[in-house]
């Protein structure tokens, strides 16, 4: 019986040795290239989630740009036309008043008994209430107004300045 119980021995031994062998072999033929290969393909998508939100970062500021840009453009366009908005007022108000004042001069002519009418004409021409010529030194203080305004617009624009701080020009 103890031949018998020695071969059970051997024979459990070369099992256990066997098993312990296969199970070291699945660990580290199996198991751990699947891990590997299961991080890899973690790492990878890990990757690519970090790519795509990278790209969707940047596209959402170069929107955000882009929009800035249009609001700038947007705000610079809205200064620029209440520059010249406020440069055609200013000039028709010139040129109300000029006409006002030569209608009053010729009117004075008109009643004065030793003038005609056509001598008063001459003498004192009425020019149109909208639309006239100005004095050189009244066109060329308006014009220079405005090209502030202009000038002033496109500083806050390239300044960023937010539009509640922009001001209209006096006058």
């Amino acid at each position: 019986m103890a031949a018998s119980a020695d071969t059970v021995l051997k024979l459990s031994l070369a099992a256990g040795a066997l098993l312990a062998g296969a199970g070291v072999g699945y660990y580290f033929g199996v198991f751990l290239p699947a891990q590997a290969i299961h991080e890899s393909v973690e790492s990878g998508t890990r990757e690519q989630t970090s790519a795509v939100d990278r790209t969707a970062q940047l596209e959402r500021a170069r929107r955000a740009e882009q929009q800035a840009r249009e609001a700038a453009r947007s705000r610079y366009q809205a200064c620029v036309g209440a520059a010249q908005t406020s440069y055609s007022a200013r000039w028709t108000a010139a040129c109300r008043a000029q006409h006002q004042r030569q209608e009053a001069a010729y009117e004075d002519c008109a009643d004065d008994l030793f003038s005609t009418r056509e001598g008063c004409a001459r003498k004192f021409p009425v020019e149109p209430e909208h639309g006239c010529a100005l004095p050189l030194a009244i066109s060329n203080r308006l014009v220079s107004d405005r090209d502030a305004a202009r000038s002033q617009c496109l500083g806050e624009m390239q300044g960023g300045l937010a539009p509640d701080a922009w001001e209209t020009p006096a006058g």
